[in-house]
């Protein structure tokens, strides 16, 4: 049941986490702290007896439970896992008309009928800004007509290892001692080659002028320790070029400032003052 709320305040808002991995705990000790309007109210995890020792420490107990019973307990899910999980998760939501905060953004390109889902029950899919600056000047210049999008993005050749198209093309990291472009196509053909490293260009793509078009270039690069984008935008109304970058969490494949992105969001839910779009 949804806690109770003062005269004229939003009701709290019952949020679940799907995956504690280091996203997924980061955001669930950030709400257990507390956010305004929000209420941590399960977490669903593949090794559930080490995701209980993982929450040990919050102020208040959280169940851990399996990904079909979140539904039941949650307005918003929040999803930290494989991305194969994705419609697992999403689906049950989407249908009962709730929110889902996706970080496996690029699943959503090979299941699209998920926003058909949302469209027809009331759902809302968001894809936070997660590690990349920009999205929201990418979404307004959305709104004219946008020309070209290019990304390129440099990581730390440990945040690259064991991605599927580098074991699928023979490519090997082990002796590279300058950077190496190991990638060139679209956010597409990245969301299947490397689903755990790229969501952030198919989110801007999905910002943008889409997967197919929003051009893309990945480079392992051995001197670097923080993973680095650089996104170039030609509009109608702007063109412009932003870098990041970003500190890896204890996941050498995602920034730190992935899950303060999702807290961003949620804060901005009931926020008095809400600065960007």
């Amino acid at each position: 049941m949804t806690s109770p709320s003062a005269p004229g305040a939003h009701p709290r808002r019952r949020v679940a986490i799907a995956g504690l991995g280091a996203v997924g705990l980061k955001i669930a000790s950030v709400l257990d702290q507390g956010v305004p309007g929000c209420e941590l109210v399960a977490v669903s995890a593949h090794d559930r007896d080490k995701a209980r020792e993982r929450l040990a420490n919050l102020f208040r107990a959280v169940p851990v439970v399996a990904i079909e019973e979140l539904e039941a307990l949650a307005d918003i899910v929040v999803e930290c896992a494989p991305a194969a999980l994705l419609p697992a998760i999403a689906e049950p939501f989407l249908r009962a008309g709730k929110t889902v905060i996706v970080l496996s953004s690029g699943a959503i390109l090979s299941h699209e009928g998920l926003i058909e889902i949302a469209r027809a029950h009331g759902g809302q899919i968001v894809v936070p800004t997660g590690a990349l600056l920009g999205l929201d000047a990418v979404t307004a210049a959305a709104e004219g007509v946008i020309r070209s999008v290019r990304m390129i993005t440099r990581k730390p050749v440990r945040g690259l290892v064991g991605a599927p198209y580098l074991i699928e093309n023979n490519i090997t990291l082990d002796d590279v001692t300058e950077p190496t472009r190991v990638f060139s196509g679209t956010p597409r053909e990245a969301a299947i080659g490397f689903p755990a490293n790229l969501n952030v260009a198919v989110a801007l793509s999905l910002a943008g002028i889409g997967p197919d078009r929003t051009t893309l270039e990945i480079w392992a690069d051995p001197a670097l320790t923080r993973n680095t984008h650089t996104i170039e935008v030609d509009a109608d109304s702007a063109s412009f070029s932003m870098t990041i970058e970003n500190v890896p969490s204890d996941n050498p494949k995602t920034g730190r400032i992935t899950a303060l992105s999702v807290i961003s969001y949620l804060r901005k839910l009931d926020a008095p003052l809400r600065i960007g779009s």
